[in-house]
């Protein structure tokens, strides 16, 4: 049986550059991955407040839906939010979770914003 020798392009290990991203194999620092994942999903300028208590023990959960940000600008406003209601949650798949109901709550504070909000679902 002969062994294979794999070709010199693919760098197995380096401490040289620090950590890899897996996607395109540059420095973590200049991988171009995460501007591409980062980018504002396209809606219809709509931001839709939805309750759910499917999977999470009969607690209720207010998801903000529709938000034309990055990921980034998420997480703040996920931060100002949480901030506003008391309570916690969490930026999930470029959908923000408060917990509670509180859409009412949330649905204020995004007109103040500037962003035309509907209650959806439940």
């Amino acid at each position: 049986m002969s062994r294979q020798r794999k070709s010199p392009g693919n760098l197995v290990y380096s401490s040289d550059q620090g950590r890899l991203c897996p996607g395109c194999g540059a420095p973590v620092a200049d991988c171009r991955c995460r501007e591409q994942r980062a980018a504002a999903p396209a809606g219809d300028g709509i931001v839709r407040l939805h309750r759910e208590t499917k999977g999470r023990g009969g607690k209720a959960v207010t998801l903000v839906r529709g938000l034309p940000l990055g990921e980034t600008e998420l997480k703040a406003l996920a931060k100002t939010l949480k901030r506003k209601c008391g309570v916690g949650g969490a930026v999930k798949d470029g959908c923000i979770e408060i917990q509670g109901e509180q859409r009412e709550l949330i649905k204020a504070e995004l007109e103040k914003i500037g962003y035309t909000v509907k209650l959806a679902g439940g």
